[in-house]
């Protein structure tokens, strides 16, 4: 992995609580608030300056950029939901380039996953465990920040271990 251990250790005790936040919200309102999204964004505007080079930093921040106008045209043809847009913009920065292809499989595998523990969770009896989720209820939509917030989560923890 290109994400250091040193980056990913720092980041792992702010993103992960923010990630759980997202995943939950959305599971339980279908909406990934803005302050999830700010706090994740901050987070990176504060500390990514102290686990990488500047010029790194600016390139990570880029990143950022780049993925909102994906998203904002993405969520303009209905493809993505704002929040999904906004989370997914913000998440860009704590991705390095060179992992890009080990995160999309890792998110191809986590949607996976997560799209078959809702469907299963929804037509069961582990729905009465939390009876009230406008997740069950919304026909065929998904809570992308469920799968989302999970890969960003996966991918920091990966960093701790597997990182340079």
């Amino acid at each position: 992995m290109e994400l250091t251990t040193h980056a990913a250790w720092l980041f792992l005790p702010f993103v992960l609580p923010i990630c759980i936040w997202v995943a939950w919200s959305d599971l339980r309102i279908m909406k990934i608030p803005n302050k999830a999204v700010g706090a994740l964004l901050a987070v990176f505007v504060l500390l990514g300056l102290f686990v990488m080079p500047f010029d790194t930093y600016l390139w990570r921040l880029a990143q950022f950029g780049i993925v909102l106008l994906a998203g904002v045209v993405l969520n303009a043809a209905g493809a993505l939901g704002a929040g999904d847009a906004k989370f997914a913009a913000a998440a860009a920065p704590f991705i390095a380039l060179g992992d890009l292809r080990l995160l999309l499989a890792l998110y191809a595998a986590n949607l996976l996953a997560a799209f078959l523990t809702h469907r299963i969770a929804k037509n069961t009896k582990l729905r009465t465990l939390a009876p009230d989720w406008k997740s069950w209820t919304v026909g065929p939509d998904f809570p992308m920040g469920f799968s989302l917030g999970g890969t960003l989560a996966i991918y920091i923890l990966m960093g701790t271990y597997f990182g340079s």
